[in-house]
C-alpha cells in the first residue's frame, strides 16, 4: 500500500488516483469515481471554477464535495463551508465525513451548547456545515464569518434548488448565499448541487452563481423505483389500505402525510392495527428526530409516518418503500420525496394515495407567500434605521401572523430593504420596489404545478417519464418508458380493503375528542393585557383535515342543517359529544352550557340546539347563547383579532344562575382567539371557569 505521504498534492495538481484513494475511505475498497464525478472535482480543485451539479439522488454528490474539500485542504486552503438545509442532512454528512477521515463539524440550532468549542477550532476543520439561517444570524456574521473570509477553501450549496424562488422548496434565507458568493475572491471554487431542478430553476441558480458557472447534468431515472397510484372509491379507507399494504411490502419505509395532525393520527391508527411506526414532523424535538431516524435505519420500525420534515438528507440506502397519504403540490416535490427509497437496492415500492383534501391543503400552504404591497409598506414603515424592532412588536402594526411576518422580512432582507440585528430588525433606508409581476408569476407557477400533479395522478402513460420530463431531464428519449410503474406493467395495486381491519382503524381514526390548546396570555399589543384568567383547555370532536373525521365534519358544518334528535342514543353527533364529555378529565364537572353564536344564523341555530341538547343529556343548566356581531372577523394577526373581538359579542342572552364551571359550545376553533375572548368574558361575568367544546378544529 502506498503511504499517505505519496498522495500529497499541490494547489493545481490534484490527481484522479488520489481522489479515488480518498473515495475508498468513503465508499470502501475498490471504489472508483465515475467520469462525471471526477470532472466536477477537477473543475473545483484544479480549475477553481464555480459548478452546478444536477444529478439524481444516490449519484454521489456528497462524495464530490467531501473529496474536493479534502484535496483543497491538503493544498493549504482553508476549511470548506457547506450550506445544508436540514439537520438530518448535517448529522449524516458529519458522520460520513468522519468515517472517511475528514474533519467536519456543524453549527445549527440543535447543538448550541457546542458552538463555542466548534468556533474556536474552525482552523483545524476540513468542513464546516451550517444551515442557511446561520448566514443571517448576527452572532454568526460577527464571530464566525470573519474567521472564514478570504481563507475559505470552497463554498458548497447543497440542495441548491432552495436558492430559486421558482424551486419547489424555496427558502428566503438561501437567497443570502448569492450575497456571500459575491464577496468571495474570484478564485474560490463554488459547488451547487441538487437532484430536483428543472430548466427554469437551473437558469436562476446559475444567474446567482455567475455567468461563467459550469454545469454537469445527468439523467434522473431511478431504476429501482416502481411507481403506483391508488385511487380509492372511498377515501376514508386510505388508512386501512396502508395498514393492509404494509404486510405485503418488504423492508421498512416512509409514509408521508401533508399535515402534522394527519401524521400523528395515522401513526396512532397504524399502531392500533399492530404496526410498529412513529410520527416524525416539524414539531418533533431534535433529539427525538435523531433517535427515530436511527430506529428506522436499524429497521426497528416498519415506517416513519412523516411530514416533509423528513426529506432532503435522510439517507437509508435500503429504504424499501415510500407511501404518500395525500399528494405533494408539485411533481418536482414528489420526485424529491420518493427519492429517499431504493438508493442501495434493486427494487423499492412507491405508492401515492391522493385524497379530496389535497387541493385545500395546497391552497393553504400557497397562501403563506409575499403579502400584498400595502401590507408590506406598512411593515417597512414600522421599522427604524437605528432602533431594532422585534417581530413580536411588528405584530401590532400589520395584520399578519408571525410566520408570515418572518417570511416577508426574510424576503425584504434579501432584497436589501431590511437587516436583521441583535434585538430585531432595522430598515436599511434603501429604496424597495414591490415586484408584482414576479409574485404573480410565482402564483401562476404554483397553480400550474398543482394541475400537473393532478395530471400525474390521472395519467395512463409511464409515470417515471412523466416526472423526468417535468424536471427537464435532458436524457429522456422519444418513446422511452420505465417498464416498472403500474401503467407500464399493467399491474395496478388492488383497492379492496379487509372489512374487519377497515372497521377497526375507522373506529380509531373517528374516535371523537382532540385537545384544543389553551391560550394563557393575551397577545402583545392587544387591548387586553397579561394572563388570561378562567379559560381552561378545551376539546373538539376532530380536525377538519383529519383522515377519517374531517370529511364528515366538513359536510356537517358546510350545510349547518344539523339539529339533535330527541333521543341522543339515536344521534351520531350527540353520541360523539357525550363520548368526549365522558372521557374529559376535568377538575370540576361543568354545571351550565352556553352556546357561542356566529354571524351565520343557520350555524348559530345548529350550535345553540346542540348546546341545549347536551345540557339536557348531561343534566346541566342551558344558560343561553352569546350573540356575535353581524360581520365575521377577518383579522389573522393575534393582536388585531383580539382587538376586533373586544366588543364583538353580546352576552345579554346568557344567564348562568347555577354556580360552577360553564361548558362553552362553538362550531370551529382556528386560532383559538374567538372562543378565548368569549370564554374569558363569561368567566369574568359569572366568576367561574369556562371549558370550550367545539365541533371541529381547523388548525
Amino acid at each position: 500500500m502506498m503511504s499517505e505521504a505519496c498522495y500529497r498534492v499541490s494547489a493545481m495538481n490534484a490527481t484522479r488516483d488520489h481522489a479515488n484513494h480518498l473515495l475508498q475511505g468513503i465508499a470502501g475498497p475498490g471504489a472508483q469515481l465515475r467520469d462525471d464525478q471526477w470532472a466536477a472535482i477537477d473543475a473545483l480543485v484544479n480549475q477553481r471554477r464555480r459548478m452546478l451539479v444536477v444529478q439524481r439522488t444516490g449519484w454521489g454528490k456528497s462524495a464530490v464535495y467531501f473529496i474536493a474539500a479534502k484535496l483543497l485542504r491538503e493544498a493549504g486552503h482553508g476549511p470548506s463551508l457547506i450550506v445544508s438545509p436540514l439537520l438530518a442532512l448535517m448529522r449524516n454528512q458529519v458522520a460520513a465525513a468522519a468515517r472517511a477521515g475528514i474533519r467536519a463539524a456543524t453549527i445549527n440550532s440543535a447543538n448550541a451548547t457546542e458552538w463555542d468549542a466548534i468556533q474556536a477550532g474552525i482552523g483545524s476543520l476540513d468542513l464546516l456545515l451550517i444551515s442557511p439561517e446561520r448566514l443571517n444570524s448576527p452572532g454568526f456574521r460577527a464571530e464566525v464569518l470573519p474567521q472564514l473570509a478570504g481563507g475559505i477553501g470552497m463554498l458548497v450549496v447543497d440542495e441548491a434548488h432552495c436558492i430559486s424562488d421558482w424551486g419547489h422548496d424555496f427558502r428566503p434565507d438561501y437567497r443570502r448565499i448569492a450575497l456571500l458568493i459575491r464577496d468571495l475572491p474570484a478564485t474560490t471554487p463554488v459547488l451547487a448541487t441538487t437532484a430536483t431542478a428543472n430548466d427554469r430553476v437551473v437558469a436562476d441558480v446559475v444567474a446567482q452563481l455567475g455567468a461563467d458557472t459550469g454545469s454537469i447534468r445527468g439523467g434522473l431515472d431511478r431504476e429501482s423505483l416502481a411507481l403506483n397510484v391508488v385511487q380509492l372509491p372511498d377515501p376514508t379507507r386510505r388508512a386501512a389500505w396502508i395498514a393492509q399494504y404494509l404486510s405485503t411490502v418488504e423492508g421498512s419505509g416512509i409514509i408521508y402525510c401533508l399535515t402534522v395532525s394527519e401524521a400523528h393520527d395515522l401513526a396512532e391508527a397504524l399502531d392500533t392495527a399492530g404496526w410498529n411506526v412513529a410520527a416524525y414532523t416539524g414539531r418533533t424535538e431534535a433529539e427525538e428526530r435523531e433517535r427515530l431516524e436511527q430506529a428506522l435505519i436499524a429497521n426497528e420500525l416498519k415506517a416513519l409516518v412523516a411530514t416533509s420534515a423528513l426529506g432532503m438528507g435522510f439517507d437509508k440506502p435500503d429504504l424499501g418503500f415510500v407511501i404518500h397519504l395525500g399528494a405533494p403540490s408539485s411533481p418536482v416535490s414528489y420526485y424529491q420525496q420518493i427519492g429517499r427509497a431504493g438508493r442501495g437496492t434493486d427494487h423499492a415500492e412507491v405508492v401515492l394515495l391522493p385524497g379530496p383534501e389535497d387541493a385545500r391543503i395546497w391552497e393553504y400552504f400557497a397562501s403563506v407567500s409575499m403579502p400584498p404591497e400595502q401590507t408590506v409598506r406598512q411593515l417597512l414603515a414600522a421599522l427604524d434605521t437605528s432602533e431594532p424592532v422585534s417581530t413580536q412588536r411588528l405584530e401590532n402594526v400589520v395584520d399578519l401572523s408571525r410566520t408570515r411576518i418572518d417570511q416577508a422580512l426574510k424576503v425584504l432582507d434579501v432584497d436589501g430593504a431590511v437587516e436583521r440585528v441583535r434585538g430585531g430588525w432595522l430598515s436599511t433606508g434603501a429604496t424597495w420596489e414591490y415586484d408584482e409581476e414576479r409574485y404573480a408569476g410565482l402564483a401562476n407557477a404554483r397553480e400550474r404545478e398543482q394541475n400537473l400533479m393532478l395530471d400525474y395522478e390521472a395519467t395512463d402513460q409511464c409515470r417515471m417519464i412523466f416526472l423526468r420530463r417535468e424536471l427537464d431531464d435532458p436524457t429522456v428519449a422519444e418513446g422511452e418508458v420505465c417498464g416498472r410503474c403500474d401503467n407500464c406493467t399493467g399491474n395496478h395495486l388492488p383497492v379492496e380493503v379487509d372489512a374487519a381491519l377497515a372497521e377497526r382503524m375507522d373506529a380509531q381514526l373517528k374516535a371523537p375528542g382532540i385537545p384544543l390548546p389553551q391560550r394563557k396570555q393575551w397577545p402583545t399589543g392587544s387591548a387586553r393585557k397579561g394572563k388570561i384568567p378562567g379559560v381552561l383547555p378545551g376539546k373538539a370532536l376532530g380536525r377538519l383535515n383529519d383522515v377519517a373525521r374531517g370529511p364528515a365534519l366538513t359536510a356537517l358544518l358546510r350545510d349547518s342543517a344539523y339539529r339533535p334528535a330527541a333521543d341522543w342514543r339515536q344521534d351520531q353527533w350527540l353520541r360523539r359529544f357525550v363520548e368526549v364529555l365522558a372521557g374529559w378529565d376535568w377538575a370540576q364537572r361543568p354545571v351550565s352550557v352556553v352556546a357561542l353564536g356566529s354571524p351565520d344564523p343557520a350555524r348559530s341555530a345548529m350550535v345553540e340546539a346542540t348546546a341545549a341538547a347536551l345540557a339536557e343529556v348531561g343534566r346541566m343548566q342551558f344558560a343561553g347563547a352569546v350573540a356575535a356581531g353581524p360581520q365575521e372577523i377577518q383579522a389573522r394577526n393575534s393582536a388585531f383579532r383580539v382587538n376586533a373581538l373586544d366588543r364583538y359579542f353580546d352576552y345579554s342572552g346568557v344567564d348562568a344562575t347555577t354556580q360552577g364551571p360553564i361548558l362553552l359550545v362553538t362550531d370551529v376553533v382556528d386560532s383559538g382567539w374567538t372562543v378565548t375572548v368569549a370564554a374569558a368574558d363569561l368567566a369574568q361575568r359569572f366568576g367561574t371557569e369556562v371549558l370550550p367544546l367545539a365541533f371541529a378544529s381547523a388548525s
